[in-house]
């Protein structure tokens, strides 16, 4: 029918249409490219152009593009009267007024799709962003922040933004959580005021994060500065704020401070409160500045406003007790906690293992160390440091060693420091091979040796008396990229002076000085052992005026070498004399 009623129309209308049919093709080809911009299609212009294309068009875009085809289209059906003359003659009044319909239809329809285009142009982004799924972006910000990959955090931000996204308070807060935590201060402070300015407005625990970051990194009139700023911006700080000041305050000392910051600014509502937190901040500053006194008396008043105890305020209380060396009434308070329903937890087991290790008592250690095993409290890095430590420091490295091979036992990796401990504890007292065997252990379980460790093999070697041996040390630091200290070179000094090798430390000694080493007193006093060792006095009491000049603080041990050695050699009176020199030397 279409190409029968096609021929019988005349020419101009055929021209007419064929334009209308144009221009409103082309417009749907732009709507279509408008919407797949939407739809981030890069190849639109090809796919308008092609009904192959068409076919790999999202089922919402081309259901779209049909809806809006079907509606825009010009049929030749619509532009005719139903009177027509089926003798091959036309209607000349009836065509003109079928172009008028035509035309009125043609400009309703265009203006009802430019009408579309504004509303795709304000709102229709919004209804495709309702149909399709959208990402939670808070949440992926905060997983980002929490896995410390700040950039991509702020790179996300930065996106939603440019795209037209308000970036709501809550993502702020993590983004200025994670700044925090990465020690990027400055960035954060930068935030802050970016949302001072431009918004959302910092909250009460906007505020909260970045005081507390600055509390972390030792910056309290920063701290304290953002707190009164809170206040006079109409923002009521809260307990939590108060007591992120407290602590930050207890802990450099400043109680003081702290009690002046409750009376002058805490809101009367909030004192009434029975806040078990800031009772154990202060609690833990009374009991670091010494003030015992006044701590249990702190406890005590909670205890009487039966204040809400938890395990972290018997922790504070037990700990400050050992620290005051109240170990009785501290284990009084171990078993009042068990019997309050309150099970120690690994704070409390380590608090009272370094206790007895300090005092020396490692069977009771030994013993904790078993019962908190049994409660299904597992030792931690922490615990096992504190026994090792104190049993190189009597001596027990063979002890020392089963508690490292507990550890391996249960698939904990010891920090290099575990290690350092005992290998110095078998090299101070001579077992040279059991250290060597602790570091090849090391090695074994992936722990990389540092300075620490050589310095300590070196002083196995050096006790032993195997100066070259230690010296063969210092060049494998060299080969692992680690870097002798002044420690180091001042274990090859005196293993030099000890075994007469005088030339040799004065190598070394000039080998540090070219290195960029500078000489301590350690260094100087090995040096004139040495000189004194083989009889060279002059050049020991040359090298102590320079020690003395050097402006190095001295103590008494290079003057008795000196001196002693003197009185060895059978020469009082220039004992004497080296005695008058330096006593003329320290007025």
């Amino acid at each position: 029918m279409f190409p029968t009623l096609a021929i019988e129309s005349p020419p101009s209308q055929n021209l007419v249409l064929g334009f209308l049919n144009g221009a409103l093709n082309s417009l749907k080809r732009d709507i279509s490219r408008m919407f797949a911009v939407l739809y981030g299609r890069p190849n639109i212009d090809e796919v308008a152009r092609s009904n192959e294309d068409e076919d790999s068009l999202h089922p919402a875009l081309k259901s779209l593009m049909t809806t809006v085809g079907d509606h825009c289209d010009l049929r030749s059906s619509d532009c005719f009267s139903e009177k027509r003359n089926f003798d091959g003659e036309g209607d000349p009044p009836a065509v003109f007024n079928v172009l008028d319909a035509l035309l009125k239809g043609s400009l309703d329809r265009l203006k009802a799709m430019r009408e579309s285009i504004c509303l795709a142009k304000s709102g229709l982004q919004k209804c495709f962003l309702e149909a399709v799924p959208q990402p939670d972006y808070t949440v992926m910000v905060r997983d980002l922040c929490l896995k410390g990959k700040l950039g991509a955090a702020l790179l996300l931000r930065r996106k939603l933004m440019r795209e037209g996204f308000v970036v709501d308070l809550l993502t702020h807060n993590y983004l200025l959580n994670g700044m925090c935590i990465n020690c990027d201060m400055e960035m954060a402070d930068s935030l802050f005021r970016e949302m001072l300015e431009s918004g959302p407005s910092p909250s009460c625990a906007t505020y909260n994060i970045i005081i507390k970051g600055f509390c972390l990194h030792m910056n309290m009139d920063k701290a304290l500065d953002l707190f009164y700023t809170m206040a006079n911006s109409g923002i009521r700080p809260s307990r939590i704020t108060y007591n992120i000041l407290l602590d930050a305050l207890c802990k450099r000392g400043i109680l003081e401070d702290a009690r002046k910051l409750l009376e002058n600014n805490l809101d009367d509502d909030i004192k009434t409160q029975d806040d078990a937190i800031r009772s154990t901040i202060l609690m833990d500053g009374h009991f670091k500045g010494g003030d015992m006194i006044q701590a249990v008396a702190l406890w005590d008043e909670m205890v009487e406003k039966k204040t809400e105890i938890d395990a972290v305020a018997y922790n504070v209380l037990i700990h400050g007790l050992c620290l005051n060396q109240d170990k009785k009434i501290a284990l009084g308070y171990v078993v009042d906690m068990l019997k309050r329903g309150f099970l120690p937890d690994i704070f409390t087991y380590n608090t009272l293992i370094s206790d007895l290790c300090k005092e020396g008592q490692f069977g009771e250690a030994y013993y904790i160390h078993d019962v908190m095993s049994r409660m299904g409290v597992s030792p931690d890095q922490i615990s096992y440091k504190m026994i090792i430590q104190g049993l190189c420091m009597t001596g027990d490295a063979i002890k020392a060693n089963e508690f490292l091979n507990l550890m391996l036992e249960k698939s904990m990796v010891p920090e290099p420091h575990i290690w350092n401990l005992i290998i110095d504890c078998y090299g101070r007292y001579g077992y040279l091979r059991d250290a060597i065997s602790i570091r090849d252990q090391m090695l074994a379980a992936g722990v990389l040796p540092n300075v620490y460790t050589y310095n300590a093999l070196i002083h196995a070697q050096v006790k032993g008396g195997n100066i070259f041996s230690a010296y063969s040390l210092k060049k494998d630091m060299l080969l692992l990229g680690l870097f002798p200290d002044v420690v180091t070179y001042n274990l090859l000094i005196h293993g030099a002076c000890k075994c007469g090798q005088i030339r040799f430390a004065l190598q070394l000694y000039d080998e540090m000085l070219r290195k960029g080493y500078e000489p301590d007193k350690i260094t100087y006093t090995e040096l004139i052992r040495g000189y004194c060792m083989c009889g060279d006095m002059k050049e020991a009491e040359d090298l102590f005026i320079e020690l003395h000049r050097s402006g190095l603080p001295m103590d008494i041990v290079p003057f008795k070498v000196i001196f002693e050695k003197y009185h060895r050699i059978g020469e009082p009176d220039m004992a004497l004399k080296f005695y008058q020199r330096w006593f003329t030397m320290m007025a």
